[in-house]
């Protein structure tokens, strides 16, 4: 691995930390996007459930929004049960709006390594082109450094597309969760509102 990068030479590093990078946050959102950790399917009937029982509480609320962004949608909107249903779905899209900037939270940098990393390669493409043509106007092309000057090329656009590629996929994937995910909890909180209200039957 010490030989490609040293092969690949001083351009390469640029690459390797946006790799990191990458991988880092590709890691924490497929943690944190989860489905069962973001929207859990049986909130819903729990939290009604408890409704029935014991009414809204200090207690409920405080342990609804500790419990998932779906959680923190619907104690918005339990804070408001006593205002019309136009009411309660104003608060219930303000919290859904501060859940999905959450959802999205390292996004925008994912998808800036993915524009960037091909044009870090293409950097390093063209350092190892000047290395190359330095070495020709010299007093003589030393094969050496010919060879450093295409693998410095070489490498750098290949590191660029590694990175590149995979960044842009978990990037997309990531884009389509947040919008699915979002939706789902819409969902579920128009229902908490109509089950409230009595416009619908839990």
């Amino acid at each position: 691995m010490f030989a490609i990068v040293e092969a690949a030479g001083w351009p390469i590093w640029f690459l390797i930390f946006a790799s990191i990078i990458a991988v880092g946050l590709i890691t924490e959102r497929l943690l944190y996007l989860r489905g069962s950790r973001v929207s859990p399917p049986s909130l819903l009937d729990e939290v009604i459930k408890e409704l029935k029982q014991r009414g809204v509480s200090e207690g409920m609320l405080s342990k609804l929004t500790r419990h998932s962004p779906l959680g923190c949608i619907f104690a918005a909107g339990l804070k408001n049960i006593k205002s019309p249903p136009e009411i309660m779905k104003e608060s219930i899209e303000e919290a859904g709006r501060a859940t999905t900037h959450d959802l999205e939270r390292f996004l925008t940098t994912l998808g800036t390594i993915a524009s960037i990393s091909p044009l870090l390669g293409l950097f390093g493409t063209l350092v190892g082109m000047i290395e190359i043509f330095g070495a020709q106007a010299g007093a003589g092309s030393s094969p050496a450094i010919l060879a450093h000057g295409i693998s410095v090329a070489l490498y750098n656009t290949a590191f660029g597309l590694i990175v590149a590629i995979p960044s842009m996929i978990f990037y997309r994937h990531f884009r389509a969760k947040v919008d699915s995910l979002t939706i789902e909890m819409e969902q579920q909180a128009i229902k908490l509102v109509e089950i409230v209200h009595g416009q619908r039957r839990g």
